[in-house]
């Protein structure tokens, strides 16, 4: 196993985090410090992060949270705002899943399994996201949803193609698989309809369904392998 992806499944940190920890000197394996995130390491390997020991991996675990308006998706926060990891007792250390922004609401994952956070929210694992957003300037025409289903450009680039229908006037359905800083706003804004109020309702297979604001679920292992299948290991990474 990758020494960075051992620390990530050991709840570290998450994998990013634990290649800039082991490039930084700051991790030692039968103690020799080693600088590369891909330096192989198996369960007999002693492994210390900052002169601590860091033990094989625990139990994986995944939780559905419904963020509710006004929670930062962080583990922690600076200005002291709520944090949707403290909406989940657990005594295991904890990641969001990606990141809903503070006046978003709906599903977000939460997990000690860094990789498994690596792999269902970096771009190249296409795993979908569906959002209900209630928009300004209704109705919606056919115009506005044909330029989100063809793609829309950005500031930063041009969005890949969306999957997107029109629920109510004013709601509409869609569906994206890039993680972008407030892309489906921004994407709504760019076709004349700025969002008024945007909730994740499903990532991958799973459903926010009828969970309540600031409720959370544990994850069936069934539940967490149909998550593991929507990114599966032989795509790039």
């Amino acid at each position: 196993m990758r020494l960075a992806k051992y620390l990530a499944a050991a709840g570290a940190a998450s994998r990013r985090r634990a290649e800039e920890l082991i490039r930084a000197g700051r991790v030692a394996v039968d103690g020799a410090v080693v600088g590369d995130p891909a330096y192989d390491v198996d369960d007999t390997a002693s492994v210390q992060l900052d002169g601590k020991p860091v033990h094989g991996a625990p139990e994986r675990v995944v939780y559905a949270v419904n963020k509710p308006l006004g929670v930062v998706s962080t583990a922690r926060d600076p200005q002291r705002r709520p944090t949707v990891v403290s909406l989940v007792p657990s005594k295991l250390r904890l990641y969001p899943v990606g990141r809903l922004d503070i006046d978003t609401s709906g599903l977000i994952l939460l997990t000690n399994d860094g990789e498994l956070a690596h792999r269902l929210t970096h771009p190249s694992f296409e795993v979908p996201k569906t959002y209900l957003a209630v928009v300004d300037r209704p109705p919606v025409a056919e115009s506005a949803l044909r330029s989100l289903r063809a793609g829309v450009r950005l500031e930063d680039g041009v969005t890949a193609p969306a999957a997107v229908r029109r629920l109510a006037p004013s709601t509409i359905e869609l569906t994206i698989h890039e993680g972008r800083k407030r892309q489906v706003r921004r994407m709504c804004k760019s076709v004349g309809h700025p969002v008024k109020k945007l909730k994740r309702v499903r990532f991958g297979a799973l459903e926010l369904g009828d969970m309540r604001p600031g409720s959370y679920r544990r994850l069936t292992n069934a539940e967490i392998k149909n998550l593991m299948a929507a990114a599966p290991t032989a795509r790039p990474s």
